[in-house]
């Protein structure tokens, strides 16, 4: 009899767990239904990353040269200009064309995998994106601008400046792979312009900011083609990256693969 009735009472603590269990998953999907708003403001915000980085790059194949002018805290400048090929904001092949003396080297982007292929070396280099490619520019600024993928979007608040208001989203890393940890991003409500961008480390320390200036009519609508971007570490460090000669390229999946990089031009 004693042992039925421990058996009872282990089917009993059982029985109770599931209950409990099942009561808490109802909740949760109660409490979601009944909060409408916090799923159309993620949805809003994602929407307001979607729509900025249309405007910055096209979604089809394309090509665009980048200059990119790193000035010192000495006034000292080094000047280094890029071949960008990309397809859908997911693919990219990043070419140096200056200076000569790193002509050659290419860098392929699938995903958020990113790999430097150099002419003396027989075998890639895994690269980071957040790694530094020059001055102030990541290697993930260059080859891979895709925020709406890389980042969780949260609608924080509007501002106004000179007269327009602009929509300000937090965008947190899905991973620890993305560029940047943590963005503050400061978008144009009327046009989905992007304007201002802070971008911070896993600590949430500052790291530098960047500005989105001389729009300009480039494949069919105006994008930013100067992105000045200032070191928030070491005052009166500056990069500007300049795109120009942008136009629409049929870009078939097998350029952006190890074995086509030696035939590109």
């Amino acid at each position: 009899m004693e042992s039925m009735t421990i058996r009872h009472s282990g089917v009993k603590t059982a029985l109770t767990l599931v209950v409990a269990t099942f009561c808490s998953w109802m909740a949760t999907a109660s409490a979601a239904d009944d909060d409408p708003a916090a799923a159309d403001s993620e949805t809003e915000a994602r929407m307001i990353i979607e729509k900025a980085d249309q405007v910055r790059f096209p979604a089809e194949g394309f090509q665009v040269d980048v200059a990119i002018t790193t000035t010192g805290s000495g006034g000292t400048q080094e000047v280094r200009k890029y071949r960008v090929l990309s397809k859908g904001n997911t693919n990219s092949v990043v070419m140096i064309t200056e200076p000569a003396s790193e002509r050659g080297q290419i860098m392929l982007m699938k995903d958020r995998d990113l790999w430097i292929f150099m002419p003396e070396v027989s075998q890639p280099i895994r690269l980071a994106l957040s790694q530094r490619l020059t001055g102030q520019v990541a290697n993930g600024d260059l080859a891979r601008a895709n925020f709406a993928a890389d980042y969780n979007p949260k609608l924080l608040r509007k501002e106004t400046i000179d007269g327009e208001t602009y929509q300000v989203l937090e965008l947190t890393g899905v991973d620890r792979s993305v560029t940047y940890q943590r963005v503050l991003y400061w978008v144009r409500e009327k046009d989905a312009w992007p304007y201002r961008a802070e971008f911070y480390s896993l600590s949430n320390r500052l790291l530098k900011s960047c500005k989105y200036e001389n729009f300009r009519t480039m494949e069919g609508r105006k994008r930013p083609t100067r992105l000045v971007m200032e070191d928030a570490l070491r005052g009166g460090e500056q990069s500007v990256m300049e795109y120009d000669n942008m136009k629409l390229r049929n870009l078939p999946d097998k350029v952006f693969t190890k074995d086509y990089l030696k035939k590109l031009d």
